[in-house]
């Protein structure tokens, strides 16, 4: 029989008693042209306000990750933001419209968030101090991040009936706090004006012409502030959940280039208390129904204001702190990378995960500061996928996700595979406007053929070694799609001896070789040598 034909014995009976099954797929690429594009730094994490007694569901999930006492010496913590050599950071969260700078004229105590039964969310206001402003910008300039405020669009307003709150904005704090922001040198790459005041609104709301007015006077404000500096940092707007209505009214009150992105927020998953959040995270219909919301945001600019861009200024998956060993494990990498693929699709520019730390979504553990699964997709994403959003058209079932985009900073296509069953294998035929095709050669239902054809070329000489593709296979440490460890082409991504981010090389294959996607498990392909006009 030979060792090559007992390994295929031996696979295809363990394929034969597993279940397992195998299922062909055609994937098209349009490489003539981009459907959309992303800023180049697509990819966001946030830094929220919460402090330590935050807890949802018996559980206090915070620790010191707020804004107000995170540990920025952490070596950890600088590595992980260092290594996307611009991660863009938003500094926000539900808290944020009780926020007061300590600067000025401050008129109220300065003091941190505390409990209080009446108030917002249950805490009273919280001050930031300027020495940790400073302390927070010293940590900005290190890391090389791209930094979103989010300002206190309440202050001077009264709660009236209900969540709704009225009066004039009151911009005083504000423009003291940006006023000495701008006098220290420090750079922000835009302020947000409010957190989660749009529509019906979560904890207080703000009318929508109200809201347009004083988006006006902010923009007045920060044109005053930066008259001598250039660029003028963006002003972004509202920071909540999506209102087809309260946002086209918004638009038009504030008139052509007062709102420079629309910065919406997604929990499409639920609570994080729900049992039933991995098989959500599984479902591909249920992950498709918040195209709807991408949809009519696309429309709403497109019609209310054109001038502007579509952001997510904050998507955590699941509310309330995200879901306890699941927004923090493999699995949760299924929802988080999807969702990344079909926001740009429907010309989001920016994506901002909740959070970069803190509560159970964070890209970095709470307490330890070692990276969660999503970290790696993330950086994968950022590392491969350029600007540019290519259409893929696809007959496979919706278990099979497919995303391509021009290949970051250099010459080609990366194609982002995720594979949400837990049963069928993928193989896939790929196939471009231009001429590519990469046949999966092997005839159906014929595991040993296949195998064959993929054992073949292991370890000898390519006939033309530039014709290579790069393959980046992600997958859970013991096949537990709740592991908190995340396989990279078989090997556990876990951090150097000195807490420095790990190397992550891709598995080279030939161009000509089998491509498929094993059961739950997630794969970006990069192509460098596909002719791809639109990309140019």
């Amino acid at each position: 029989m030979g060792f090559l034909g007992f390994v295929l014995a031996i696979v295809a009976l363990f394929l034969a008693f597993s279940g397992q099954a195998v299922e062909y797929a055609g994937l098209v690429i349009d490489t003539t042209t981009t459907i959309a594009d992303t800023d180049a730094n697509y990819i966001c994490a946030t830094l929220d306000w919460w402090p330590h007694d935050k807890c949802n569901y018996d559980h206090c999930p915070w620790g010191l990750a707020s804004v107000m006492n995170l540990d920025l010496s952490h070596p950890f913590l600088a590595n992980s933001v260092q290594a996307f050599k611009g991660l863009r950071l938003r500094i926000g969260g539900s808290l944020q419209d009780q926020v007061v700078y300590d600067v000025g004229n401050l008129n109220i105590p300065c003091h941190p968030f505390r409990k209080q039964e009446d108030g917002l969310f249950g805490f009273s206001h919280g001050c930031l101090h300027m020495d940790r402003w400073d302390e927070l910008n010293g940590f900005f300039k290190k890391t090389g991040a791209l930094v979103t405020f989010g300002l206190n669009a309440l202050h001077g307003r009264q709660r009236g009936n209900k969540q709704q709150w009225g009066g004039k904005w009151d911009s005083s704090n504000a423009r003291d706090f940006i006023s000495y922001t701008v006098s220290k040198g420090y750079q922000i790459h835009s302020w947000e004006f409010g957190n989660e005041l749009s529509g019906t609104g979560i904890g207080a709301s703000v009318d929508a012409d109200l809201y347009g007015k004083d988006a006006i006077n902010l923009n007045a404000l920060l044109d005053q502030l930066y008259k001598n500096i250039r660029p003028k940092p963006l002003l972004l707007a509202p920071g909540g959940f999506f209102d087809k209505a309260w946002f086209g009214k918004l638009l038009d009150v504030s008139g052509p280039s007062t709102v420079n992105a629309l910065t919406h927020h997604i929990y499409n998953l639920g609570p994080g208390s729900d049992h039933n959040l991995v098989n959500k995270i599984l479902n591909p219909e249920y992950l498709d129904g918040i195209s709807h919301t991408f949809h009519d945001l696309t429309q709403t600019i497109q019609t209310n204001g054109p001038w502007a861009s579509a952001w997510v200024g904050e998507s955590g998956g699941a509310y309330n702190s995200g879901g306890h060993n699941v927004s923090n494990a493999f699995v949760n990498s299924f929802w988080y990378l999807d969702q990344l693929g079909m926001a740009a699709k429907y010309r989001t520019k920016v994506y901002c995960r909740q959070t970069l730390i803190g509560g159970n979504y964070g890209l970095l553990d709470t307490e330890s500061f070692v990276p969660n699964p999503d970290y790696y997709g993330a950086l994968l994403w950022h590392q491969l996928m350029g600007s540019g959003v290519l259409a893929v058209k696809s007959d496979a079932s919706p278990y099979l996700r497919s995303y391509a985009h021009c290949t970051k900073d250099r010459a080609g296509v990366t194609l982002l595979l995720i594979n949400l069953s837990s049963q069928t294998e993928f193989g896939v035929d790929i196939q471009s406007t231009t001429g590519l095709h990469l046949k999966r050669k092997v005839k159906k239902n014929s595991f040993t053929h296949r195998l064959k054809e993929t054992f073949s070329w292991v370890g000898s000489k390519t006939e033309d070694e530039t014709l290579l593709v790069e393959e980046y296979h992600l997958t859970p440490e013991d096949g537990n799609v709740k592991s908190r460890t995340v396989l990279l082409n078989g090997t556990p991504l876990q951090l150097t001896e000195t807490g420095g981010i790990p190397n992550m090389l891709p598995a080279l294959r030939n161009v000509n070789s089998a491509i498929s996607i094993a059961p739950l498990s997630i794969k970006f392909i990069v192509f460098p040598n596909l002719n791809a006009p639109g990309c140019r």
